[in-house]
């Protein structure tokens, strides 16, 4: 785990931790996680796209093992945690047992999304639409005008990079800085879902959601460092 530093908070990053997907906030014991989209494949299918009907399972143990690792005690699940309102009353029993467990082990909340906004009722935790804990707002979709220290999701950023004539593409955290009053910056958390694709981190529409920013970067875990990616500066 690579501890970073963000609105005067240290943050840790890893490549064990759900995968890179996954923020772990050492001081609220907590692990953040964003853009879940449980049962994705389940929605597809009945629009007759069959994809392995896995995709709940392999996302909600990239959870399991984050928590094993990092020990945490509460989860912020940061939006879009279900693909459709449907989506909670679809999960097969296996993975519907997994998430009962995850939710009685540990402070579960759910932050609603575009997605998930119309979901009846979650398995097990708490739903709120948005909530600030020491000083930082936690919600799904970065905010315009926002003036506080912010973490969201929604946008799914990976960085795509050309690399010895490769071209690959990795999971990323996006980060602004504000300079101008030295209070703000925001943070996007990329998606922990196993069907969840991605948009490219330098995509116009992730750049304009981490305004008012003097610099935005992709922060990217690589064995025991942090590589961080010049994105935009003002």
């Amino acid at each position: 785990m690579v501890p970073f530093s963000f609105a005067h908070r240290e943050f840790r990053l890893g490549t064990r931790i759900g995968d890179g997907r996954a923020l772990y906030w050492p001081d609220e014991q907590a692990l953040l996680v964003a853009d879940l989209h449980l049962e994705k494949a389940s929605f597809y299918a009945r629009f007759g796209q069959m994809l392995p009907p896995y995709d709940s399972r392999e996302t909600l143990e990239r959870i399991a093992g984050a928590i094993r690792e990092t020990g945490a005690r509460r989860v912020f699940c940061l939006g879009d945690s279900f693909h459709d309102r449907f989506g909670a009353e679809r999960l097969e029993p296996h993975a519907a047992g997994m998430l009962a467990a995850l939710t009685r082990a540990t402070d579960w909340v759910w932050i609603t999304g575009n997605h998930d906004e119309d979901v009846a009722d979650h398995p097990g935790g708490t739903r709120v639409e948005e909530l600030a804990v020491s000083g930082i707002v936690l919600r799904h979709e970065a905010k315009a005008g926002e003036v506080a220290p912010e973490l969201s999701g929604h946008f799914h950023p990976k960085l795509r990079l050309a690399v010895r004539g490769r071209n690959i593409s990795r999971p990323c955290l996006v980060v602004g800085k504000d300079g101008s009053s030295g209070r703000g910056g925001r943070m996007i958390l990329p998606a922990i879902g196993a069907l969840t694709g991605g948009m490219d981190a330098n995509d116009p529409a992730i750049l304009s959601a981490m305004q008012p920013a003097t610099e935005i970067e992709a922060l990217v875990p690589a064995a025991d460092r942090l590589a961080r990616f010049p994105l935009w500066r003002q």
